[in-house]
């Protein structure tokens, strides 16, 4: 599967990320660029969108994108804060279904 790690996820975390084809928005060349246009971008290459960006469900309206989102709930951004949360993470990307938001480490 093909996973874009949102702008707001700490970049580093990307490595941890095992078993997938893992990129974040920065290596995409995507920074800056706003939710929408970015969930209309990345449903073009990617399978699964991970963010830790709560609002995101309440700005967009995702059943209309065909990428899978995974929101981390995590304390911070932090790459030893989303550490603790990997193993969820891990376990629910393949169960991610596009157009749906998928709760990780709630």
């Amino acid at each position: 599967m093909r996973v874009l790690l949102d702008e707001c996820v700490d970049a580093r975390f990307a490595s941890h990320v095992t078993g997938f084809d893992v990129q974040t928005v920065l290596d995409v060349g995507w920074s800056g660029i706003s939710n929408g246009k970015l969930l209309e971008l990345a449903q073009t290459m990617f399978d699964v969108f991970v963010t830790v960006d709560k609002n995101l469900s309440f700005q967009q309206n995702l059943p209309l994108f065909s990428i899978a989102v995974i929101l981390i709930h995590c304390k911070s951004n932090r790459v030893q804060d989303l550490l603790l949360l990997l193993p969820d993470l891990l376990a629910a990307i393949p169960n991610a279904i596009k157009g749906e938001v998928l709760n990780s480490g709630v």
